[in-house]
C-alpha cells in the first residue's frame, strides 16, 4: 500500500504515525521543529488521512505498509515514534522487523489488549447524517449529543472534508475502522527489538503502567520510561516538554 505522507528537513530519519481517528497533520507543528535534526516523514495509516482506504486492517499489515514505504524512500534504517494506534503500528515493525528500526519512541500506549472505550465515538460518527450535512456547526451539534469534549469533538471533524457536489465525507475509512476495533485493541504480538526504546506516558491516562513490568521488558529490554503531567493527548497537551524529552533521546542516549 502507498502511504500518503510529508517529509521535512535533513538528517537521519525520524517517522512519525499518529492514533485512531488521526491523521499526519496532527504531528505536523511537531515534525517541523525536528526537522531541525533529522528528515521527518509523517505519514497517514491505511483508513486514514489521504491514505488508501482498505478493508483489510491489522497491525501486521500496518507494519508491512511501513516497511514498504521505507524502501520506497530508500531508508533501511530509522527512528519511529508513534502514538497511541500509531504507537502499536511502530511496536508491531519493532518486533517483526527490528533491523528497520533504530530508536523507538511509543506515546501513551501500552502492550496488552487496550479496552474498549470508542463506542460513543463510533456511534456518533455513523449516525452524522454526513451527505446531507450543510455545515461544520451542524456536525460539530450532532456530535455533541455523544460527546461532551469540545476538543475531541474538534479533533474527529478534521476528518469531514466537504463534496464539490454538496454535503461531506469522511477522509478516514469509517465503515473499515468500525469492523476492525477488536483489531484496534489487540495486543502486541511476542518477540524482542533490543534497540532503545522510550515509552512516554500521560499520567492523566491509563494506557501506561507507572512501571514497566515483564510484559514491556521481554519485548523491549532496553525500554525507559518517563511521564508527563497530561492525557492520553501528550503532544498536544505538553508539546514543548514532549519535544525536550524525545529529542534528548534520540540525539543524546
Amino acid at each position: 500500500m502507498k502511504l500518503n505522507y510529508k517529509s521535512f528537513g535533513s538528517g537521519p530519519p525520524l517517522v512519525i504515525c499518529h492514533g485512531l481517528f488521526g491523521m499526519l497533520d496532527n504531528w505536523q507543528t511537531l515534525g517541523k521543529k525536528w526537522a531541525n535534526d533529522f528528515t521527518v516523514y509523517l505519514v497517514d495509516l491505511r483508513n486514514h488521512g489521504r491514505s488508501p482506504h482498505d478493508a483489510a486492517f491489522s497491525y501486521a499489515l500496518m507494519a508491512e505498509d511501513l516497511r514498504e514505504f521505507l524502501e520506497s524512500q530508500w531508508i533501511y534504517k530509522s527512528h519511529f515514534l508513534g502514538h497511541s494506534m500509531g504507537g502499536k503500528v511502530v511496536m508491531q515493525l519493532a518486533l517483526s522487523e527490528p533491523d528497520f528500526v533504530d530508536k523507538l519512541v511509543v506515546v501513551d500506549m501500552g502492550v496488552g489488549e487496550n479496552k474498549a472505550g470508542h463506542h460513543s465515538i463510533f456511534e456518533a460518527m455513523l449516525s452524522l447524517p454526513i451527505t446531507t450535512l450543510e455545515s461544520r456547526a451542524e456536525a460539530e451539534e450532532h456530535l455533541g449529543k455523544f460527546i461532551a469534549e469540545p476538543g475531541v469533538r474538534l479533533f474527529l471533524m478534521k476528518n469531514l472534508s466537504r463534496n464539490p457536489e454538496g454535503g461531506f465525507r469522511w477522509k478516514m475509512n469509517l465503515k473499515s475502522l468500525h469492523e476492525s476495533y477488536a483489531e484496534i485493541l489487540a495486543p502486541m504480538p511476542e518477540g524482542t527489538f533490543e534497540g532503545p526504546s522510550l515509552f512516554i506516558r500521560g499520567n492523566k491516562s491509563n494506557y501506561l503502567p507507572t512501571v514497566l513490568d515483564e510484559a514491556y521488558l521481554g519485548r523491549f529490554p532496553n525500554a525507559k520510561l518517563e511521564s508527563l503531567e497530561a492525557g492520553h493527548w501528550v503532544h498536544a497537551e505538553r508539546p514543548t516538554e514532549l519535544l525536550q524529552l524525545v529529542s534528548s533521546f534520540l540525539i543524546d542516549a
